[in-house]
């Protein structure tokens, strides 16, 4: 007699645009789940001219490539090749709880009528800001979730979904559509959960460009405006924001070290300036 097939409960999907450094740490979280069901992990290699590929396939993956750069076309294309009942979304610079995907499967089992599950994410060695204001904002997603039973964001590194009768993403979107427009599609199919207690690990290397960058260039430019024009004109007027790599936010971090020095060597000389004219 034949075994019969275990349906794959998990299909976890990763974009990944060269990121060979920071992928086998996501892999081997995944590889580490205390999950006693089937799952599968796809890495969608975005057009990547480094390993990426290659270390994904040394990590067990299934890789997938889509030339056509942009995370919302990488994850669409990894969601059509899923065989999961439920599809996760989470990104190649980010680690996992050995409990993630039991607490995702806990919610969809004991709330049958939920078609989502997202959570929040802590950042890795962030700057002080970063350490501040993004428990914040998740607290508050939380606490709306609690009140009212609605979930306002979902960040697409933690969000699982289940795959029957997803419309699938917009692909003229950038960032902003594999999230804010995530939601507003998910939410049309029914109800979303927020699991707060299934925090992921990200890398910070997005922030290390400064609090007012961050906050300009990154989220008000790249992200909002990016999404919003986007959307109006289904036609990505603006593109994705450029790449940031470990090396380069160790680099940023460095350059901001040695202004510090300067602007302290400075001040410090200035003040002994005027207490020897004061003398």
């Amino acid at each position: 007699m034949t075994a019969a097939v275990q349906p794959v409960r998990f299909s976890v999907v990763i974009p990944a645009y060269n990121e060979q450094d920071g992928l086998a740490a996501t892999l081997d979280s995944l590889r580490a789940q205390d999950f006693p069901g089937t799952y599968e992990v796809i890495v969608v290699d975005n057009g990547s001219d480094d390993a990426t590929a290659a270390r994904a396939a040394q990590g067990g993956a299934t890789v997938i490539a889509e030339p056509r750069l942009g995370v919302c076309r990488a994850r669409q294309t990894g969601t059509m090749a899923a065989r999961g009942e439920i599809v996760v979304s989470t990104d190649a610079d980010t680690v996992h709880p050995p409990g993630w995907l039991s607490r995702i499967d806990h919610v969809f089992r004991d709330h049958p009528a939920v078609v989502a599950v997202g959570g929040p994410c802590r950042y890795a060695d962030p700057p002080w800001w970063a350490r501040l204001f993004p428990p914040l904002g998740f607290a508050m997603v939380a606490g709306l979730h609690t009140i009212t039973g609605r979930v306002c964001y979902l960040t697409a590194t933690n969000v699982a979904f289940r795959r029957d009768g997803f419309a699938g993403y917009d692909t003229t979107l950038s960032q902003g559509g594999d999230e804010i427009d995530l939601l507003r599609r998910l939410g049309r199919q029914g109800r979303v959960w927020w699991c707060a207690d299934n925090a992921v690990t990200t890398s910070s290397r997005r922030l290390d460009q400064g609090l007012a960058y961050t906050l300009v260039v990154s989220y008000g430019y790249h992200y909002a405006l990016a999404y919003v024009l986007n959307r109006a004109t289904s036609r990505p007027l603006l593109g994705a924001a450029p790449a940031i790599r470990a090396t380069d936010a160790v680099d940023v971090r460095r350059r901001r070290r040695r202004w510090r020095r300067v602007v302290l060597a400075a001040a410090s000389a200035t003040a002994i300036v005027r207490y020897l004219r004061r003398s």
